[in-house]
C-alpha cells in the first residue's frame, strides 16, 4: 500500500457530505451513474459509480468506481476502494483520469468555498493499483567495487 492510512485525497474546511457531493457531481458529469449511501454510525459516505455513457478518456477497468468518504477533524478524507487492480496497458489512461478528478475537485472546492477550503494531497496517496516503493530496510545493500 502506497499510503499507510489508505487516504487518496483530504479536504480541509468542508464536511464529508459536501465533499462526497463534489465527487458525485464530477463523476455524473463525465458519464457515470452514481449511487450514494450515507450512514450515521459510523459516519461515512459511500459512492459507487457505474459508467453509463462511454467516454474515450475512461479506461475499461474504470467502468465501476467506488469510494468511501469519512469525516476528519476539520474536513474529510476520500479513500479509493475500487477498482483495486487494472491491466498495465490501461494504467496511463487511469492515471490521467485520476489527475483530472483531483484537479476538478481542487477547483470546485476552492471556488465554491470562496477559497476557505482546500484539497490536501497526502504525500503518498493510496491508489490500490500503485505499489509502494521498496522501503529502505528491504533494499539490498549495494557494495562498491574498487
Amino acid at each position: 500500500m502506497a499510503g499507510s492510512n489508505g487516504d487518496w485525497l483530504r479536504v480541509r474546511g468542508i464536511g464529508r457530505e459536501r465533499f462526497a457531493g463534489y465527487l458525485a457531481e464530477y463523476l455524473e458529469s463525465i458519464g457515470y451513474r452514481v449511487e450514494r449511501n450515507e450512514t450515521a454510525e459510523p459516519p461515512l459516505s459511500r459512492l459507487t459509480a457505474t459508467l453509463v455513457r462511454t467516454t474515450p478518456s475512461v479506461p475499461p477497468a474504470a467502468a465501476e468506481l467506488s469510494f468511501r468518504v469519512l469525516p476528519t477533524s476539520g474536513g474529510a478524507v476520500a479513500r479509493w476502494e475500487g477498482p483495486t487492480s487494472l491491466p498495465a496497458d490501461q494504467r496511463p489512461r487511469m492515471d490521467r483520469l485520476v489527475r483530472e478528478m483531483e484537479t476538478h475537485l481542487e477547483r470546485s472546492v476552492f471556488t465554491e468555498s470562496h477559497a476557505t477550503a482546500k484539497i490536501v494531497r497526502p504525500p503518498s496517496p493510496h491508489l490500490p493499483w500503485i505499489e509502494a516503493p521498496p522501503s529502505p530496510e528491504s533494499a539490498e545493500p549495494v557494495s562498491a567495487s574498487l
